[in-house]
This record gives C-alpha cells, structure tokens and sequence, in this order.
C-alpha cells in the first residue's frame, strides 16, 4: 500500500518532468505535451508517466519519439530533485483518457437523439387495446349494496 511518501515522491516527478519539458527540453518534435499522471512502483524503482499530447496523430508520434530521447536528461534532473538513493527508470505512456471520455460522449449524444426520436413517436401514439385493460365486474343499476346479504354469526 503506497504511503504519503509514495505519492509526494510522485507528485515531485510530476512537477519536475512538466517543468522540464517546458523550459529545458528544446525538441522540436515535441508538441505540446501534458504530464496527466504518475505512477511508482511498489519499491519506487520505476515510475510509468502517463501524458497527452494536443493535435494530430502526428504530433503524437513525434511527441513519443522526443520524450524516448529525452528519457536519459529527464532521469538524470529527476535524480537531482529528489535527492533520493537510487533514482526511478522512466517510462512514458501515451495516456488513453480524453479518447475514451471522447468516445463516450459521442455514444451519449447517440443515445439521447435516440431517445428524442422514441419521444416523438410516442407523442401522438394511442394504445392499442381498451382505454381501461382490466376486468371490471358488471353492476345492474337496481342492485343496492345495502340490500346484499349480510353475514351472520352463528
């Protein structure tokens, strides 16, 4: 179970790798690149950092390409901030969230013009059967409830 150590060590290299690749890290085939999430292992000797990357899938190719020739500069200036015993390999990962939540927005919008559509059909619609589908129990107009028989205890 990760203590609070874990995730400050985490959230350090989060900071240190954002900051990097915006001031340092002069690649040209680096595109504009989001530090989204990282991850330690459980002996925080390698840390999985996921990113996204804003444009096409071109953009996103060069950007994986410039973060794999990066990985030893970022590493060693990981190592220096922290200020840990043996610092964590870096791994970076192309993070699969805003496709996902894209998708799933798209099959929401599907499933509410979908549902408009059944609305509008059912707007005029009539059943097909009696108003009334159950059985009711004819009455005649001279039978009184009062002149049933009542029941008597014996």
């Amino acid at each position: 179970m990760a203590g609070p150590r874990h995730h400050q060590l985490a959230d350090r290299i989060k900071f240190v790798v954002a900051e990097m690749l915006e001031r340092r890290i002069k690649d040209p085939r680096l595109g504009f690149v989001t530090i989204t999430d990282v991850r330690l292992s459980g002996d925080q000797q390698h840390a999985s950092i996921f990113y996204t990357v804003l444009g096409d899938q071109a953009a996103i190719d060069g950007s994986a390409v410039a973060l794999r020739s990066a990985t030893g500069v970022l590493r060693s200036e990981v190592g220096k901030q922290l200020g840990v015993r043996h610092t964590p390999s870096l791994e970076f990962f192309l993070d699969a969230v805003p496709e996902t939540a894209r998708e799933i927005e798209e099959l929401l919008a599907k499933a509410r013009a979908k549902d408009a559509e059944v609305a509008d059909r059912a707007s005029g619609a009539t059943y097909a059967g009696d108003p009334d589908p159950y059985r009711v129990r004819e009455t005649d107009e001279d039978d009184d409830p009062a002149d049933a028989p009542a029941d008597t205890e014996q």
